[in-house]
């Protein structure tokens, strides 16, 4: 069988980017870890996600994957540089929020940035946000709570929870629309936010831009797999290995209704 790539986030928010990496890359085999005994990564201290996220991708290196993709904006951030050093001949793919494809879709220059507390405070994502200054004025909202809430809304199918907290960050972030003055765009900074995008799509309307970079992320994947020698011979659909270190009916609910898919999941003690 051909060498899967790892996928891993702290809970189910990262089945958003193993969705798009499933369309771009059909016939590859995917692992994807779940941390959700861990969770929340965007309310803990960097200490704690980088302890979680080595110990991660070191049972995903020795799983013999090909690459991996950390599909969490807040792991990324805290991790991804040192998790690089200490695997060097690992293809190491992360996450961060939009802000260059944001700036170039705006037409009003006011962008608005949801992610995890933990993201918006990082060195990493200062950096990302200096690269862009002068591009546009960003309004940065951390969005406490929301990632659990997709969460319980995935498992139960209510997302009532979900829909006040969409509601009441959008009315803290300002006023949205095509107007000048107003925000035209919103960056989703965090893997789990595009399973809200219905709630957010309702609430903005139609002509407010979201974004999300799980496409982008689905294709820089796809240019380092297939760079080497690692394109499958087969042409049958890949196969998807769904782990959790939590309870396991949280990660098979979200996966059965966001992703069709309807296997096990094993928990796993790392």
């Amino acid at each position: 069988m051909d060498r899967a790539i790892g996928v891993f986030d702290s809970g189910i928010g990262g089945l958003s980017v193993l969705r798009a990496l499933r369309v771009e890359l059909p016939h590859q085999h995917f692992v994807y870890i779940a941390d959700s005994g861990h969770a929340p990564y965007g309310e803990r201290d960097t200490a704690h996600v980088l302890a979680r996220s080595r110990a991660i991708v070191q049972h995903l290196a020795g799983q013999n994957v090909k690459a991996l993709v950390m599909a969490c904006n807040t792991a990324t951030a805290a991790a991804i540089p040192l998790l690089r050093l200490a695997h060097p001949g690992l293809a190491l793919i992360g996450v961060e929020p939009g802000l260059k494809p944001a700036v170039a879709l705006s037409k009003t220059g006011r962008i608005a940035v949801m992610a995890t507390r933990s993201t918006l405070s990082s060195d990493r994502f200062a950096a990302l946000l200096a690269s862009q200054a002068g591009q546009a004025a960003f309004v940065l909202q951390p969005c406490d709570g929301l990632a659990g809430a997709i969460e319980r809304g995935a498992e139960t199918g209510n997302t009532a929870e979900t829909m006040a907290l969409c509601a009441r960050f959008i009315s803290e972030m300002g006023r949205f629309g095509t107007k000048q003055g107003e925000i035209d765009t919103l960056v989703l900074g965090c893997t789990h936010y595009p399973f809200a995008s219905p709630a957010l799509r309702a609430l903005l309307g139609p002509d407010v831009q979201l974004l999300d970079n799980g496409e982008a992320v689905a294709r820089q994947t796809r240019r380092l797999v297939l760079a080497g020698v690692e394109a499958p011979a087969s042409t049958a659909a890949g196969q998807v290995s769904l782990y959790t270190t939590g309870p396991p009916h949280t990660l098979q609910a979200a996966a059965r209704r966001w992703l069709g898919l309807a296997g096990p999941v094993e928990v796993l003690s790392i």
